[in-house]
C-alpha cells in the first residue's frame, strides 16, 4: 500500500504518455493474467504482432490487467486509448475499474452485446454500436460509436460487429465519464479487463487529446504542442497509412465527446429591468452601481460604463432586495408557490444561504454569512395586516417599520420576539400607504424619539410620524398645483381635491425625493414646500432611491424604465429600458449592430446591441408578433395578430408600407438575401410575396388561404418513411454544406431531414423537459440551438451532446445566434445576450485563441459576466465519423433542393388532408423556398457564376472611373511620348504572341500593346483601349493583331484589330457584353472568331475583309479557350464548364452559318471542366482539365481515345507542335511531352505512347505561350508578370520581360538616373538599370508590404532603402546586392521615407504620424517627431537650401505633409543636431479627406512649398516661405491623387483617380491630358534632370521622355 501512494505521487513518469502493453509487458504474463483463447497473430493490415481474444462467452476469454483484480495499474491519464478490432459477427466486452478521489471504484464497461444504458452508483454500462467499413451496403453508416441508444432512432445497428468492421482507436475521457455520470473526482485507472471477441494492438493512457489521423509534419504545422494539451499519436501506437493515403478512410477513430468549452455560453447583457415589481432597485454604498431585478436574475449594472454581473438562482421571479450596511451581503426573495429568500455574498456574486418561507414575519440575523457561518432565525411573528414594504432601521438593527393597505406599524426584536404596534393614524387611518423612509442627518447617539419616519400614500398625503411617541407629527398633501405649506398640520381633507398619488419616498439629509402615478420624479425641500427640480418619465414613477452620498436619485417606472438624476448637474440617465410584457420575436442587423423585439406589450423596439440603449419605438394598436430587418437598408417589418404587415423606416420613424394578406396571426417575416423580395406567412396556410426594392412593397403575389382543424391525427409521411402520433412545431435549414431540414415535433423530438429527398436522417427525442420552442443552426454547421421552456441548449451538430442554460423565468420564444456567430440571443421574459464561446477556443485542448481582428484584452472585455451554472447530462457518443447520409441522398439522387418543394408545395395547396395539421401550419414559412427556387426566378435573371478555374479571365478590380471628357493633345504637339512600358500584366490570358519567322513580340501591360524588338529592346505602343487587355491573337502571316479589352462605364467590350507594319488600328469591334475571353484567326486568315467571358458566353464568327459578323452560337456555359483546326479552315473547336464543343462553318453564298455539336467530358477522368485546347496537325484534338488530365479526341469521330494525368493542377496553356505537346500548369510547371504518331496513338489506345520529355519550374501560373514549329524554344509569360525566354535545347529559361504582380507603391531614380527602384505590396524592392530597363537585382521581404522607397544621395556606392509595413527600414546596398542594415524606429506601416540632401540621416514617417529621423550608419533613432501624431504623413521631402532670410542657420529644409491638410517645413543641420520648425501651414477643407494632402519644394525655388489636397477647390496653392501666404493657385480638373514638379521647364505631373495624366506648365497654366493608364494614378515622378517621368497605375510602370510645353 506504501509503495502505491509513493507511486501514485510521483506521476511525472507518466507524461507524456504510458504504453500499457509494454509497462506491464503482456507477452511475459508476469504481471498480467489471461485466461481462454488468447493468442498473437500477425495482421496484414497493420504489419504488426497483435493479440487476439476469441471464445463464445467472453467473461473466459480475456487478458486481465494487472494480474489480479487486488492489484492496481496506478494510471492518472485522464484520456485512455484502446487499439482494437471488434470481431466480425461476435460480441466483445471490455470492463475499466476505475478509483475515484472519494474512495470508490467505479466499473465502466462498453459492449455491443448491451441494448441500452444502464447505470449504478458503482457501474455505467454503454452499448456498442459497430458499422461498417466505408462503402459498404448500410442504410446509414456510422462505423463504430459509444451511444446511449433512447436518445436516436438508428434501427438495425445494434448486435454483433459487421464482417467489414474496422480497426478503431478508442479514447475515453475517465475524467469526464465519472464527473458527469457520477458527479465523481477521478483518481486512476485501476484494472482494464478485454473479453472476447477482439483483436488488440495496445492500449495507453496520457493526459493529451491525441490525434490518430495527424502525422508529426502535420501537427508540426498546425501549432499541435503538448503545452496545449494536444498531439499527433505516438509512432508505436499509430496505425500505419500508405503513401498518399488518409487515415480515416483506413480506420475508425471513437473520441468520448465532450461538447467544448464547457461552458459554451456565457450571459454577457440582459435588457429587461423588474418583472414581479417594478419597486426593487437598490444602490451600492459606493455609489457607482446600481442592482435590480430581471425576472428571475439579479442584475448588478456598474452606471458608468454599463457593464453586468449576474445573480442566478431563483426559479421564480425576484420580489424584493436589500443590501447590508456596507453592501457585501445582498439578501433577495422570489413570488410564487415556493417563496425562497436567498443571501449573496454581493463581491462574489454566489448564494451562500437559501431558505424558504411562510406567509409570516421573519427576521433573519446574517452577521456571521460572509465568514461562512449559518444564516439563522432572530424571530418571526404571524400577521394579517397588509404589508407593502418593510425596511430596517439604520440606527437599531432591531427595530423596523412596515406599511400597507390601512396601517403603518413599527417593529422591534427584543428577547427572541417580534413584536409590533401600530400608529395611530387617526382621520388618515382608510389611506393606501406606499412606502417608508427614515429622516437621516442625525448622529447614532441620539434617541430612537428624536427621529422623524417619512409615510407616503396613494392620496398625495405625506405622514411625519414621530418615531418615539408613535404618532403622527405633521401631515401633508401633494398636490398638482402645489401651495405653501402652513407650519401647522394640515387640515384638508379628502374631499378638497385630488392629490399626487406617491408611489415612492426616499429621504437625505438635504432632501426628499417623490416617485409619483403622473411620472414625475420630484425632488423637495425636507419642509415640502416648493418643488425645486423635477424628471417626467413615460410612465407611473414606482420606486425612487437616494444614493448614500445624495448626488443621486435612482428611478424606476411602470413601463420598464430604470434610470437616474444627477442632482449637481440636473442631468438625466437612462439605464435600463425594457418591455412590459413577454417578447414574442427578435431580428438582429448584423451591420449596424441592432436588434429589434417584437412584444405582447403591442410594442416593436429598436436596441443597440452594445450599448442595450433602446433606439426607437413603435406602438402598434394589435400585438406585434414577428419581425424581420432588411438585409442592408435601415427597413424592418413587423406582423401582427390581426394579420396586418407593416414595414417601417428606422431612420425616419415612418410607416413606409401597410398590407393585410392574412387573416390569421402573421407567424413569420423574412426577407431575400439580396433584399429584393419579401415574404410573410399567415397562420391560416397563406404566403405572400412583397417586392422589397419599391418603397410600397407592393404584393407580387398570394397563395392559400385554407381552414386548419385543430385534431390531432396519426399521419404517415412516405417521403419521410415515419410513422408516429406527433406533428411539426418548429422548421429550420442548417447550412447549405448539410443540406438538412430540422423540424420539433410536438413529441419533444428533433428530426434531421435531407433537403434534397425528404428522406428521414435521423432523430433525437427528449430534448427538453418541455417541447422545443425555437431552434437554429451555427453558419458553420458545427452547434446546434435549442430552446424549451426556461432553457437554452448548445448541441454539438453531429455528435448529440449538449449544454444546458437556466436564466428565463418565462418560456423562451425565440432564440438565435449573432450575424457574426459570437453571440446567441434568446428572448421570452427578457433579451438576453449570451458570449459564444466556441470562437475563443481551439478544437484540441480547449486552449484559448485571439479573436481576429481583436487583440486578447478586447476578447477578454467581451466576456463581462461570471459563469453561468447550468444542468446537464451529455451522452457519449463518437466524433469522427459524423453521421453519413450520402448513402440516403443517392437514393432521390434525381431529386434536387427544388422538386423536393415542390412536391411539398403541391401537398400544401391541398389543404391539411394532405399534411399532418400542425407541420402544415408551421411548414408554410418554408414553402417560401419554393418561391425563391422556382417563382423568384421569373422575376430577375439569375447572375451568372463566375467558373472556378484560373484560365478564365477576371478584370482586375477597379474602383476608379475614366473621364470620357478628357481632350488629349493633337497628334505631333505631345509635351510627353511614350518611351517604355516596364512590366507584363501576367492577369491576362493568352496576352502575348511571338512570330519566330518575322521577329514579331507583342504583349499587354495594363490598356497598352507592346510591340518590343528583341534584338535592341527598343519598343512600340498601340494605344487604344481604356482598360485591362485580357488577350491577344496574330494571324498566321503575323501581319495582323487582335487585342481584346473590356468596355468602360458598363459598355461593350473592345477589340482592336491592328496593322504590325505601321502600328496604326484598322478597326473595332464591339460586341461582347463582358470580358473577351479568347481571340483566334483560321488557318486561312479568312475568319476571326471571338469568345465572350461567363456574364456572356457567346461566340462570335467575323470576315477579316469587312469585320462584319458572320454568325454567332450562345452557349449555356462559360467557355474557356477556341482554336482553329490547322488542317481544315472550316473545322475549330472551343472548352468550357460543360465540355468540349466541335463547331463547322458552312458557307452558302454570302451567308456563313456556324453549327456546334457538344461532346461530354469522358467519365474516367471525373467530374472537371476542359480548360485548354490545341490541335495537331492530323487532326487529333488535346484538351486540358482543371483536374491536370489531357485527353486526345479524334476530330473525325468525335470520340475521346486517350487521356493521361499531365499535371497535379489546372492545366491553362496547351500547344502542340508535331508529335511534341506543351503544357503549362497553376503549379508552375511547364512540361514537354513527347505523343506518338496519330495513326498509332488511334491504333494502339495506350498512354504507354505518351513520354515527359523535358519539364521547367517558373515563378508562377502559365497564363500564355508561343513556341517555333519545331517546340524548340519559345516565350512564357506567368501569372507573376514575367515572359521566360525557353530553349529545350540547352534546357534553359531566361526572364525577357519581368514586372511587379501586385500594386507598385513607389519609383524612384537615382541620383545619376543610371538606375532606378521600385517597391510594391509584395515585398519586393526591385533595381532597374535605365536606359534599357532591365531588372538587376531583386530585394524580397516576406509577409511584409513596402510602402516607399529612396536613393542614398551619395554618387559612390549607392544604396536604397525601403520602409515596410512591419515599421522597418531596410537598407540595401547595391554594389554587393545585399541588405546592409535594419532600423525598426515605428510600430507601424511607413508611409513615408527620404534621407536628408546630405545623407546623414534618413527622415521616415508612420501611419499613425510620427516621425523618426535614424542614422543609416549605426541604425539608431536619434530623433522623433510628433507634431503630425495622429494623421498619416503622406509626403516628406528634403533639399538643400541656406535659409538665413528666414533669421536661422543650417543648410537643409525638409517638410512633411499629413493627411489632415497640415504641412509642416524644418530647417535642419544634422551636423549639428539642430532641427527646428520654419512654418506650419494648414489648409482648410471640410471633414472628408479622400485625395491625400500634397506637398512639395519647388526645384527652381525651395523657398516656395507647392500643395494639393482635399479642399473647396481643386487646385494647386503655391505658398511663399518668405511672404507666410499663397501667392498663387492653378486650378485642377479633378482631385489629385499623386504629383510631380520638374525641375525643367517649370513643369507640374499630376495623376487623378480618373486615370488622368496632367502636366502643367506652372508660369503659364497651360496644361495637356494623357489617357494612357487602366486603373487610378497612385504615382509620378519626374527624374532628376526632368528629362523623365514615371507614372504608375497599380502595377502599371510607364516611362515617359518629356518634350516640354
Amino acid at each position: 500500500v506504501i509503495a502505491l501512494q509513493c507511486l501514485l505521487c510521483l506521476t511525472v513518469w507518466q507524461h507524456p504518455y504510458v504504453n500499457i502493453f509494454k509497462h506491464m509487458r503482456v507477452e511475459e504474463w508476469k504481471k498480467t493474467s489471461r485466461e481462454g483463447d488468447v493468442t498473437t497473430y500477425m495482421d496484414k493490415t497493420l504489419m504488426c504482432s497483435v493479440f487476439r481474444i476469441r471464445g463464445s462467452i467472453p467473461a473466459s476469454n480475456y487478458i486481465l490487467l494487472p494480474k489480479t483484480s487486488t492489484q492496481s495499474l496506478g494510471l492518472t491519464g485522464r484520456y485512455l486509448y484502446l487499439l482494437f478490432r471488434p470481431s466480425p459477427a461476435k460480441h466483445f466486452v471490455v470492463h475499466m475499474d476505475i478509483a475515484a478521489e472519494e474512495g470508490q471504484v467505479i466499473r465502466v464497461s462498453f459492449s455491443n452485446l448491451f441494448k441500452e444504458f444502464k447505470s449504478t452508483a458503482t457501474w455505467l454500462q454503454f452499448p456498442f454500436l459497430c458499422g461498417a467499413a466505408k462503402g459498404s451496403q448500410i442504410t446509414i453508416v456510422l462505423r463504430c460509436s459509444l451511444i446511449m441508444t433512447k436518445f436516436f432512432y438508428w434501427p438495425g445497428l445494434l448486435g454483433p460487429a459487421p464482417s467489414t468492421v474496422r480497426w478503431t482507436c478508442l479514447m475515453m475521457d475517465l475524467q469526464y465519464i465519472l464527473s458527469v455520470y457520477l458527479n465523481r473526482r477521478h483518481s486512476h485507472l485501476k484494472t482494464v479487463k478485454l473479453c472476447a471477441n477482439m483483436s488488440v494492438k495496445n492500449m495507453f493512457t496520457s493526459d493529451l487529446v491525441l490525434d490518430p489521423g495527424v502525422s508529426f509534419n502535420e501537427a508540426k504545422q498546425a501549432g499541435l504542442a503538448s503545452s496545449l494539451g494536444t498531439g499527433p499519436m505516438p509512432r508505436e501506437m499509430s496505425f500505419p497509412v500508405p503513401k498518399g493515403g488518409s487515415w480515416h478512410d483506413l480506420y475508425d477513430y471513437i473520441r468520448w465527446v465532450k461538447l467544448h468549452p464547457d461552458p459554451i455560453l456565457r450571459l454577457n447583457r440582459i435588457i429587461g429591468f423588474g418583472g414581479a415589481t417594478m419597486k426593487c432597485a437598490l444602490w451600492t454604498k459606493s455609489g457607482d452601481t446600481v442592482v435590480y431585478p430581471c425576472h428571475a436574475i439579479i442584475v448588478s449594472m456598474k452606471v458608468s460604463s454599463g457593464q453586468q454581473r449576474f445573480f442566478i438562482g431563483h426559479t421564480d421571479k425576484v420580489s424584493a432586495l436589500t443590501f447590508n450596511g456596507n453592501s457585501t451581503v445582498l439578501a433577495s426573495a422570489q413570488t410564487g408557490i415556493q417563496s425562497v429568500v436567498r443571501v449573496w455574498n454581493y463581491l462574489k456574486a454566489n448564494c451562500d444561504r437559501s431558505h424558504t418561507t411562510t406567509n409570516m414575519v421573519v427576521v433573519w440575523n446574517t452577521l456571521r454569512v460572509t465568514k461562512g457561518g449559518e444564516v439563522t432565525v432572530l424571530a418571526k411573528a404571524h400577521t394579517d395586516v397588509d404589508i407593502q414594504t418593510m425596511k430596517i432601521a439604520f440606527f437599531d438593527d432591531t427595530r423596523m417599520v412596515s406599511c400597507g393597505r390601512d396601517n403603518v406599524r413599527l417593529w422591534r426584536v427584543r428577547s427572541g420576539a417580534l413584536r409590533s404596534c401600530p400608529v395611530n393614524l387617526g382621520e388618515y387611518h382608510a389611506l393606501d400607504f406606499t412606502d417608508v423612509a427614515f429622516e437621516e442627518g442625525h448622529s447614532a447617539d441620539h434617541e430612537p424619539e428624536d427621529r422623524t419616519l417619512f409615510a407616503s400614500s396613494r392620496s398625495g398625503h405625506i405622514l411625519e410620524i414621530d418615531y418615539g411617541s408613535v404618532a403622527i407629527k405633521n401631515v401633508r398633501r401633494l398636490l398638482p398645483a402645489q401651495q405653501p405649506h402652513a407650519q401647522r398640520r394640515e387640515k384638508q381633507t379628502f374631499g378638497m381635491g385630488l392629490g399626487i398619488a406617491v408611489n415612492s419616498i426616499s429621504v437625505s439629509s438635504a432632501f426628499c425625493a417623490t416617485g409619483s402615478e403622473d411620472g414625475f420624479l420630484r425632488l423637495w425641500p425636507l419642509d415640502f414646500s416648493t418643488v425645486f427640480l423635477e424628471a417626467e418619465h413615460e410612465g407611473p414613477v414606482s420606486l425612487v432611491s437616494v444614493s448614500d452620498d445624495g448626488l443621486s436619485v435612482m428611478a424606476a417606472t411602470t413601463s420598464g424604465n430604470l434610470g437616474y438624476l444627477d442632482v449637481s448637474s440636473r442631468g438625466y440617465s437612462t439605464l435600463m429600458r425594457s418591455h412590459t410584457d413577454g417578447v414574442l420575436g427578435f431580428s438582429l442587423d448584423g451591420i449596424r449592430r441592432r436588434i429589434t423585439t417584437a412584444s405582447c406589450d403591442r410594442t416593436v423596439r429598436v436596441w443597440d446591441m452594445d450599448s442595450m440603449q433602446q433606439l426607437y419605438d413603435f406602438v402598434s394598436e394589435d400585438t406585434p408578433c414577428s419581425v424581420a430587418f432588411h438585409p442592408s437598408l435601415q427597413v424592418f417589418s413587423c406582423g401582427s395578430s390581426s394579420g396586418l404587415v407593416r414595414v417601417f423606416d428606422i431612420a425616419s420613424a415612418k410607416l413606409l408600407a401597410e398590407h393585410r394578406q392574412h387573416r390569421g396571426e402573421v407567424v413569420g417575416l423574412a426577407f431575400s438575401p439580396d433584399g429584393e423580395f419579401m415574404y410573410s406567412a399567415g397562420s391560416l396556410g397563406s404566403l405572400a410575396l412583397y417586392n422589397s426594392s419599391q418603397e410600397d412593397h407592393h404584393v407580387l403575389r398570394v397563395l392559400g388561404e385554407l381552414t386548419l382543424t385543430t385534431t390531432h391525427i396519426q399521419y404517415s409521411w412516405s417521403w419521410f418513411n415515419y410513422t408516429t402520433l406527433d406533428s411539426a412545431l418548429k422548421v429550420c435549414f442548417s447550412p447549405a454544406s448539410t443540406g438538412h431540414l430540422l423540424v420539433t415535433t410536438s413529441a419533444n423530438k428533433i428530426l434531421w431531414i435531407s433537403a434534397n429527398t425528404g428522406r428521414l436522417l435521423r432523430e433525437v427525442s427528449k430534448v427538453h423537459k418541455h417541447q422545443c420552442s425555437s431552434l437554429a443552426v451555427s453558419e458553420d454547421g458545427r452547434f446546434l440551438l435549442t430552446a424549451g421552456h426556461n432553457a437554452v441548449k448548445v448541441w454539438d451538430y453531429n455528435y448529440i451532446p449538449s449544454q444546458m442554460f437556466i436564466g428565463h423565468s418565462q418560456p423562451i420564444r425565440q432564440v438565435n445566434f449573432a450575424p457574426d456567430q459570437m453571440a446567441v440571443v434568446s428572448v421570452g421574459d427578457a433579451i438576453f445576450f449570451w458570449d459564444f464561446l466556441s470562437c475563443l477556443y481551439s478544437e484540441f485542448g480547449g486552449s484559448t485563441v485571439a479573436l481576429k481582428g481583436h487583440s486578447e484584452s478586447e476578447v477578454n472585455g467581451r466576456l463581462l459576466s461570471n459563469g453561468m451554472p447550468r444542468r446537464t447530462a451529455p451522452l457519449p457518443t463518437s466524433p469522427p465519423p459524423c453521421l453519413d447520409i450520402s448513402s440516403i441522398d443517392r437514393i432521390g439522387q434525381g431529386e434536387n433542393r427544388c422538386s423536393f418543394f415542390h412536391s411539398l408545395f403541391l401537398r400544401f395547396v391541398k389543404g391539411p388532408e394532405y399534411f399532418p395539421n400542425a407541420l402544415y401550419m408551421y411548414v408554410c414559412m418554408y414553402v417560401v423556398c419554393y418561391f425563391v427556387v422556382c417563382y423568384t426566378d421569373s422575376l430577375k435573371v439569375e447572375k451568372p457564376v463566375r467558373p472556378d478555374c484560373y484560365k478564365h479571365f477576371t478584370p482586375r478590380f477597379k474602383t476608379s472611373t475614366l473621364d470620357q471628357s478628357t481632350a488629349t493633345p493633337e497628334l505631333g504637339e505631345e509635351g510627353l511620348r511614350l518611351k517604355a512600358v516596364i512590366g507584363y500584366n501576367g492577369n491576362g490570358r493568352a496576352n502575348m504572341v511571338w512570330n519566330p519567322e518575322t521577329g514579331l513580340f507583342a504583349y499587354s501591360c495594363g490598356c497598352v500593346v507592346v510591340v518590343e524588338n528583341l534584338h535592341t529592346g527598343s519598343q512600340r505602343h498601340w494605344l487604344g483601349h481604356t482598360e485591362e487587355i485580357s488577350c491577344l491573337a496574330v494571324t498566321n502571316d503575323a501581319q495582323t493583331v487582335a487585342s481584346a479589352a473590356g468596355g468602360s462605364g458598363g459598355s461593350r467590350s473592345l477589340i482592336c484589330i491592328w496593322n504590325v507594319q505601321d502600328g496604326t488600328c484598322s478597326n473595332t469591334i464591339s460586341y461582347h457584353q463582358g470580358a473577351v475571353q479568347a481571340l483566334s484567326f483560321s488557318r486561312d486568315d479568312f475568319f476571326f472568331l471571338t469568345v465572350g467571358d461567363f456574364t456572356d458566353p457567346e461566340v462570335a464568327l467575323w470576315s477579316t475583309r469587312t469585320y462584319q459578323l458572320l454568325s454567332r452560337v450562345s452557349v449555356s456555359g462559360p467557355l474557356h479557350d477556341v482554336a482553329f483546326s490547322p488542317s481544315a479552315a472550316s473545322q475549330l473547336a472551343c472548352v468550357g464548364s460543360h465540355g468540349l464543343y466541335f463547331c463547322n462553318t458552312h458557307t452558302q453564298g454570302l451567308d456563313v452559318e456556324l453549327k456546334v455539336q457538344r461532346v461530354c467530358v469522358p467519365e474516367e477522368v471525373g467530374d472537371v471542366e476542359l480548360t485548354a485546347l490545341c490541335y495537331n496537325a492530323n487532326s487529333i484534338l488535346f484538351t486540358g482539365t482543371n483536374s491536370g488530365h489531357v485527353c486526345a479526341w479524334d476530330c473525325n469521330t468525335q470520340r475521346c481515345f486517350m487521356t493521361w494525368e499531365a499535371d497535379q493542377g489546372e492545366i491553362g496553356v496547351l500547344l502542340c507542335r508535331g508529335n511534341r505537346l506543351l503544357t503549362g500548369s497553376n503549379t508552375r510547371r511547364l512540361r514537354l511531352w513527347g505523343v506518338a504518331a496519330s495513326c498509332e496513338i488511334h491504333r494502339l489506345g495506350s498512354s504507354a505512347l505518351v513520354l515527359l520529355e523535358q519539364e521547367m519550374m517558373l515563378d508562377g501560373t502559365v497564363v500564355s505561350a508561343a513556341f517555333d514549329d519545331v517546340m524548340d524554344m519559345g516565350i512564357v509569360g506567368t501569372m507573376a508578370g514575367t515572359l521566360w525566354y525557353i530553349n529545350w535545347v540547352d534546357n534553359t529559361s531566361i526572364r525577357l520581360i519581368s514586372g511587379h504582380k501586385s500594386r507598385v507603391n513607389d519609383v524612384v531614380f537615382s541620383p545619376d538616373e543610371s538606375h532606378f527602384a521600385t517597391c510594391g505590396e509584395d515585398g519586393s524592392v526591385r533595381v532597374w538599370t535605365a536606359p534599357n530597363n532591365e531588372l538587376v537585382v531583386q530585394f524580397q521581404v516576406l509577409n511584409q508590404s513596402c510602402g516607399s522607397a529612396c536613393w542614398s544621395p551619395s554618387k559612390g556606392g549607392a544604396c536604397v532603402v525601403g520602409g515596410y509595413s512591419d515599421g522597418t527600414l531596410r537598407i540595401f546596398r547595391l554594389a554587393s546586392s545585399e541588405m546592409e542594415l535594419k532600423l525598426h524606429p515605428h510600430p507601424v506601416a511607413v508611409t513615408a521615407i527620404q534621407y536628408s540632401a546630405n545623407g546623414q540621416v534618413i527622415l521616415s514617417a508612420g501611419r499613425d504620424g510620427l516621425m523618426a529621423v535614424s542614422s543609416p550608419v549605426t541604425g539608431l533613432t536619434v530623433r522623433l517627431i510628433s507634431d503630425h501624431k495622429g494623421a498619416p504623413i503622406t509626403t516628406i521631402q528634403c533639399v538643400k537650401k541656406q535659409y538665413k532670410e528666414f533669421g536661422l542657420e543650417g543648410n537643409e529644409m525638409w517638410l512633411a505633409a499629413s493627411a489632415d491638410r497640415r504641412v509642416s517645413v524644418w530647417a535642419a543641420d544634422w551636423m549639428k543636431d539642430k532641427c527646428e520648425l520654419l512654418d506650419w501651414l494648414t489648409f482648410p477643407a471640410p471633414s472628408d479627406s479622400l485625395p491625400p494632402s500634397l506637398a512639395a519644394f519647388s526645384p527652381i525655388d525651395p523657398g516656395l512649398v507647392v500643395y494639393t489636397g482635399y479642399g473647396v477647390e481643386r487646385e494647386l496653392s503655391f505658398y511663399s516661405l518668405a511672404k507666410k501666404r499663397v501667392i498663387k493657385k492653378i486650378a485642377l480638373s479633378h482631385w489629385a491623387m499623386c504629383f510631380s514638379l520638374s525641375s525643367k521647364g517649370r513643369l507640374i505631373a499630376v495623376g487623378s483617380k480618373e486615370r488622368v495624366l496632367k502636366l502643367i506648365k506652372s508660369s503659364s497654366g497651360r496644361f495637356q491630358d494623357f489617357l494612357h493608364h487602366s486603373d487610378s494614378l497612385q504615382t509620378c515622378r519626374f527624374s532628376p534632370s526632368g528629362k523623365l517621368l514615371f507614372t504608375v497605375a497599380y502595377n502599371e510602370i510607364l516611362l515617359w521622355e518629356v518634350r516640354g510645353l
